[in-house]
């Protein structure tokens, strides 16, 4: 049976059951006497075991059932130590590396190593044999100098075997305690349920030689038929001159596929419907036939977004490792917690996300919790946006400490620094290298990674807001969109051109009177909600001849690196839902530019994200771009 076509399946189900078993190993860490959470763990190992020896990897079987050995033993009462914990987790890297290997279609690596260490130290998880088993012949001479090899065995009961089931199982314990039974069939659970019928076949690993295995199990009596031999060699798989690219796989429900192939039989139905009513022309029946169809493709574009959504939890289930690990490397206590996991976002967001989130948590971890302390990492949505927070009760931030950090960089002046509200000043930890630390660690540094933090949130049209107080610790706040692909933009005209702002970015619109536009020093500005909003000029921006002011003047309110601005555009001309379509390159090389779509009477529209654009002209103190006059 070609097997080739399920490879990216076991790879996208053997990353999850990975990332499982990583959390409820942490989680088991805490407590150890959970046994719901042991019989989950044993659940994920036996289901990877078993995806892997279908799939013919037999060092990944192998190893997932030396964890299922080790697992097995703490479901027969035996603690689980912190050792263990370290052992199992070890297991389950190697476990990672080994479906890296074959999805970069290398073979897979050498177990020797890792299994062998239970040979030189006292087993962390002393693994209780399945049943007594019977004597068997010392070892000729030193175990470990023996090599283990793959043996066949294939044996059937006398018919007149009273209990075959009973009598097999015994055989398959016996098999077990003169190797490592890597599969059989049937299988343990088949045999402890009464079923197997007379044969058995198993693959074992073992230092035995055949013959030596053929006379230990003819003890056993009751045997018809018996031979252990050496496997035969499986058939090459054809040599390919290159790796081929995997496809790429989503899983879909059911009922999702169902309601596409409803829609598609409407939207056929509709079809006939309008081009009946074209060759009738009956402009009513057409009018009407247009708009069915309108609310079909808007049906057709929210079932597509449901496929692309992915909850969180696709990238947070290796989180609690990660915490656990560099907790113990820095010698500190640190809860962690995770709430929002069902939380869906885009996959080409969720595909981003997981860089920043390892960021803020290395910097969590590293700088916010001195000795013990408490780290969340929070999900919700916030209308139409993802608000994804990682909070600390750590020692916090003092944006004071940082004005003159910038300052001794040579990154501010003191009046620059002075300017800086608290939560720009915050903003600081997000420029590359810059850091208050004495040094820089291997793990972190604010600033060390708060930078690709900052990047890629912004790249993905979202924000990223920093809260701190001194001892009272650290909230990172991420504001993402939970789609990037189709998104509501607001259509702007400049000096003839159509641009489109995502909705996302616009806190609000104003058209303002010429008397309510004021000076301050060089720069335009307005009152708004008691403070003065800067206006800044998008024909300056973009580099256009300025206009002459009209009557009133449309302004597109945006947040720019904390701090509101107006965004003086030629004319507001309403909002529309576009489709996202990325540029290559040299157009993607624009400063500013997200993307551009294409409107239904053929022109091409711009998508202008104002965060990128304005943080190349705005700089709130010493470089102000004011509204053409």
């Amino acid at each position: 049976m070609d097997m080739s076509r399920y490879r990216s399946l076991f790879f996208s189900e053997a990353r999850e059951h990975l990332a499982a078993m990583g959390r409820l190993l942490v989680a088991l860490e805490d407590d150890s006497a959970d046994g719901e959470t042991l019989d989950a763990l044993f659940r994920q190992a036996h289901s990877l075991k078993g995806m892997a020896a279908s799939m013919g990897f037999e060092r990944t079987a192998e190893l997932a059932h030396y964890l299922e050995d080790l697992l097995d033993g703490s479901r027969r009462g035996q603690n689980l130590s912190p050792q263990a914990v370290d052992r199992l987790l070890a297991g389950v890297d190697l476990l990672g590396e080994l479906v890296a290997d074959l999805e970069a279609q290398r073979p897979e690596r050498d177990l020797g190593t890792f299994l062998d260490a239970d040979q030189h130290q006292a087993a962390p998880v002393a693994v209780a044999p399945v049943a007594p088993v019977a004597p068997v012949a010392p070892p000729a001479a030193d175990a470990r100098a023996a090599p283990m090899r793959e043996w066949q065995v294939e044996l059937e009961l006398a018919a007149a075997t009273p209990a075959p089931a009973a009598r097999l199982l015994l055989i398959y314990n016996h098999l077990a305690g003169l190797g490592r039974i890597l599969d059989s069939t049937p299988g343990a659970e088949d045999l402890k349920a009464g079923r197997g019928g007379l044969s058995l076949q198993a693959r074992l690993l073992s230092e035995r030689e055949g013959p030596d295995l053929e006379e230990l199990l003819r003890r056993q009596g009751h045997l018809a038929a018996l031979r252990v031999e050496r496997p035969r060699p499986r058939k090459a798989a054809p040599t390919r001159p290159q790796p081929e690219e995997q496809p790429r796989t989503v899983r879909v429900r059911t009922e999702l596929l169902d309601q596409f192939i409803n829609l598609a039989g409407e939207m056929i139905t509709s079809r006939h419907r309008l081009q009946a009513a074209h060759r009738g022309r009956d402009w009513r029946n057409l009018r009407d036939g247009i708009d069915g169809m309108a609310r079909l493709v808007t049906d057709l574009h929210h079932q597509v977004l449901k496929v692309r959504m992915m909850p969180l939890g696709s990238v947070t289930g290796h989180l609690p490792r990660l915490v656990r690990d560099l907790a113990r490397r820095n010698g500190k206590e640190v809860s962690f917690a995770i709430q929002g996991e069902d939380l869906e976002l885009d996959r080409a967001i969720i595909e981003k996300l997981a860089d920043p989130l390892l960021h803020m948590l290395r910097n969590a971890v590293d700088h916010g919790i001195e000795k013990r302390g408490r780290i969340e990492l929070r999900a919700s949505r916030e209308k139409d946006m993802a608000l994804i927070e990682v909070i600390d009760d750590g020692r916090g931030m003092d944006p004071d400490a940082l004005r003159s950090k910038a300052v001794s960089a040579g990154l501010l002046s003191e009046a620059q620094a002075r300017s800086l509200r608290d939560a720009e000043a915050l903003l600081l930890v997000c420029r590359p290298g810059f850091s208050t630390a004495a040094t820089v660690t291997d793990i972190s540094g604010r600033g060390v990674g708060m930078d690709v933090v900052k990047t890629v949130v912004e790249s993905l049209g979202g924000s990223l807001e920093i809260t701190s107080r001194p001892g009272a610790g650290t909230r990172l706040a991420l504001r993402l969109p939970l789609s990037v692909a189709i998104i509501q933009v607001l259509l702007v005209e400049c000096d003839g051109c159509l641009l489109g702002i995502p909705l996302t970015r616009v806190l609000r619109l104003l058209n303002l009177t010429r008397r309510e536009i004021l000076t301050s020093g060089r720069r335009l500005v307005t009152p708004l909600d008691e403070e003065m909003l800067p206006l800044l000029s998008l024909r300056k921006i973009l580099q256009r001849p300025a206009a002459a002011l009209a009557k009133t003047i449309p302004v597109v309110v945006c947040e720019v690196q904390g701090r509101r601005v107006g965004l003086v555009v030629d004319t507001l001309c309403g909002q529309r839902q576009v489709f996202v379509k990325a540029l290559d390159f040299p157009l993607n090389q624009l400063v500013g530019v997200a993307g551009a779509s294409i409107l239904g009477d053929g022109r091409l529209l711009f998508i202008v994200d104002p965060q990128l654009l304005l943080q190349e002209h705005h700089r709130p103190a010493t470089h102000p771009a004011g509204v053409s006059s």
